[in-house]
C-alpha cells in the first residue's frame, strides 16, 4: 500500500521506509482489513451516523471477512491472522485500518464494546459462562456491551452503587449504568456490581441478559458517537443465575483494571486514526482551494499548520509502536499502566489539536454535515469522547505523576 497524499498513512506504508517492527504478514493484514473497510464500511459510515444506527449483519459480516474474530481464541471461533498468532502490531494495524471508516460510533458499536465486555469472561469466567456467550458473541450473533459507569461513579469506579443481593440461587441487581455504549442494542453485557463492603473489595462483576426482567434501557443523545447506541440502563430487582458470576465474589474490582490497559491502546490506535484523516483531509483541500490568487498549500501559516499536525500525529504514531512493542515482549501490565495513560492523552489532545487546525484550513466546508468537510464535522463532535472516554486526561496524568512519587 503506498499513499496518495503524504502523511496520510503511516510510515511503513510507503517501502522505501524500514521498520523493525512489521512483516509481510503483518502487510497483508493490513491490506485485508482496508479492503473489508473500504467495501463495507467507508461508504456507508456517514449515512450510519446520520441515522444513529448500521445494519445488525454488519457484524456477521465483518466475521466472515475474518475481521471480527482476527484477535479471539480460536475454541471460540476466533479467525485468527495467517500464521495463527495475532499480535500486538496485529492489533495496532487493526484499529488503525478500523478508524480510516472516520465514525467512531460506528466503531464502537461493532468492534470496541465487544472488546471490552468479553475479556473479563474469557480471562477469569467459568467454562459455563465461555461456552453459552463467548462464540456467539465473536461470530457476530450476539452483541454485548460493559456495563461499569454510573450517574455517580465514572472514572472512580471504587464508589459504584449498582447492588447486587445474594438470594438462594440467584442475585437481586438494582441500580443505574450511564453512558453504557451499545447498551439499547445489546444482548447481554457484563455489568459491575456491589456484592460487598465500599471502596474497592466489594465489587463482583455479572453477565445479565437483556431480556431479564426488571432490565430497561433507554437511548442518550450524544455529542457524537451518534450510532454507538449510547444508553442509560436501569435495574429494577433484576433476578441474575450465581453461575452468572464472572470469576470470584468481590473480586471485581482487578477484572476492570485489567481491561483497562487494553482499552486504551485501541483507543489510541483508532484516535490517531481520525487525527490522520484531519491531516489528510486538511492537504486534499488545501493543494485544490484558492485564496488571493494561489492554492492554501502555498500559504506558509496553511503549511505551518499542517506541518505542525504532521508533527503530533507521527509523534503519537512512534510511541503507540513502542508500548506495541512492549506489549509483544510481555512487559508487565503495571509497567505499562503509565506509558498507556500518556500515550491516550497525547492522542487525544493531537485529536483536539488536528480537529481544530484541519476545520480552520477547510472553513466553512468542515462545519457541514455532509460534502468536503464531512469527516473533519464529525470527527469535531468525537474528539471529548475519546479525551474522556476510558480514562480522562485527569485521571490518566495524575496515575503518571502518582507512579513518579
Amino acid at each position: 500500500m503506498s499513499e496518495a497524499i503524504p502523511y496520510s498513512e503511516p510510515y511503513w506504508y510507503n517501502e522505501q521506509y524500514k521498520s523493525p517492527y512489521y512483516t509481510e504478514a503483518h502487510k497483508r493484514f493490513a491490506k485485508k482489513v482496508r479492503d473489508f473497510v473500504d467495501k463495507e464500511l467507508a461508504p456507508f459510515s456517514g449515512q450510519w451516523d446520520e441515522a444513529g444506527e448500521y445494519p445488525r449483519d454488519l457484524h456477521q459480516k465483518a466475521y466472515a471477512a475474518g475481521i471480527l474474530g482476527a484477535n479471539w481464541p480460536v475454541e471460540y471461533g476466533g479467525t485468527p491472522p495467517e500464521g495463527g498468532k495475532f499480535d500486538a502490531f496485529h492489533d495496532l494495524i487493526l484499529h488503525d485500518e478500523l478508524g480510516r471508516c472516520g465514525a467512531g460510533g460506528v466503531l464502537t458499536g461493532l468492534f470496541f464494546t465487544l472488546g471490552i465486555a468479553l475479556p473479563p469472561i474469557l480471562r477469569f469466567g467459568s467454562d459455563f459462562l465461555k461456552q453459552k456467550y463467548a462464540r456467539r458473541a465473536i461470530t457476530g450473533e450476539t452483541i454485548m456491551a460493559l456495563a461499569v459507569t454510573e450517574p455517580y461513579a465514572g472514572s472512580d469506579v471504587a464508589a459504584l452503587q449498582t447492588t447486587a443481593r445474594r438470594e438462594g440461587n440467584f442475585y437481586i441487581v438494582n441500580g443505574e449504568k450511564k453512558f453504557i455504549s451499545s447498551g439499547t442494542r445489546a444482548d447481554y453485557m457484563t455489568v459491575a456490581v456491589r456484592t460487598g463492603g465500599e471502596g474497592h473489595g466489594g465489587i463482583s462483576m455479572l453477565v445479565i441478559e437483556r431480556n431479564t426482567p426488571g432490565l430497561t434501557t433507554r437511548r442518550m443523545k450524544t455529542q457524537g458517537w451518534w450510532a454507538s447506541s449510547t444508553a442509560y440502563v436501569t435495574f429494577e430487582d433484576v433476578k441474575v443465575p450465581v453461575e452468572n458470576l464472572v470469576g470470584k465474589e468481590n473480586e471485581g474490582f482487578k477484572y476492570i483494571m485489567y481491561n483497562f490497559n487494553h482499552e486504551r491502546f485501541i483507543g489510541v490506535a483508532c484516535c490517531n486514526r481520525s487525527s490522520r484523516i484531519c491531516v489528510e483531509d486538511a492537504i486534499s483541500y488545501a493543494r485544490k482551494r484558492k485564496t488571493f490568487g494561489k492554492r492554501l498549500a502555498d500559504h506558509p501559516v496553511i503549511r505551518t499548520k499542517i506541518a505542525e499536525m504532521v508533527r503530533h500525529v507521527e509523534t503519537t504514531h512512534a510511541l503507540l509502536e513502542t508500548i506495541a512493542y512492549q506489549m509483544s515482549q510481555n512487559v508487565p501490565d503495571s509497567l505499562l499502566g503509565g506509558m498507556i495513560g500518556l500515550a491516550k492523552v497525547q492522542a487525544t489532545r493531537t485529536l483536539e489539536f488536528c480537529a481544530r487546525e484541519s476545520s480552520q484550513i477547510l472553513g466553512g466546508a468542515s462545519c457541514i454535515r455532509g460534502g468536503q468537510g464531512e469527516r473533519i464535522e464529525r470527527i469535531y463532535r468525537e474528539v471529548r469522547i475519546n479525551a474522556i472516554g476510558g480514562g480522562s486526561e485527569e485521571v490518566l496524568l495524575d496515575l503518571v505523576a502518582r507512579q513518579a512519587r
